[in-house]
């Protein structure tokens, strides 16, 4: 499954001035891991973003967002942002900003053994 390469260089020239951040092809796209933690990632044309779930529903309220629901299974603090959501870098800003907000907090994965 291929992603959005354009979408991608804005992604890391968004993150081009943060240390600990490592490109993973992962889900079928790419995702961004921001001190080892899965912060957001790309998926076809869409922007995925780990945000905190206490904002999830007021998130998907927003133009172009939705629950990530990747394998029929919907997951709060996991949403989807189509390029109706981010048309403006004001826009893509946002989502970028929640997501590394919610990343001081989150919880790294669990290290497969």
């Amino acid at each position: 499954m291929a992603y959005n390469e354009k979408l991608a260089d804005r992604v890391r020239a968004r993150f081009a001035g943060l240390r600990n951040v490592e490109e993973k092809k992962m889900m079928g796209g790419l995702t961004f891991m921001y001190n080892g933690k899965m912060c957001v990632g790309i998926i076809k044309d869409d922007l995925m973003c780990r945000i905190d779930p206490a904002l999830h529903e007021d998130s998907i309220a927003r133009t172009g967002c939705r629950t990530m629901d990747f394998t029929n299974r919907p997951m709060s603090g996991f949403i989807m942002v189509d390029e109706r959501g981010m048309k403006t870098q004001k826009d893509f800003d946002y989502w970028i900003d929640l997501a590394l907000d919610f990343n001081k907090k989150a919880k790294p994965s669990k290290k497969k053994k």
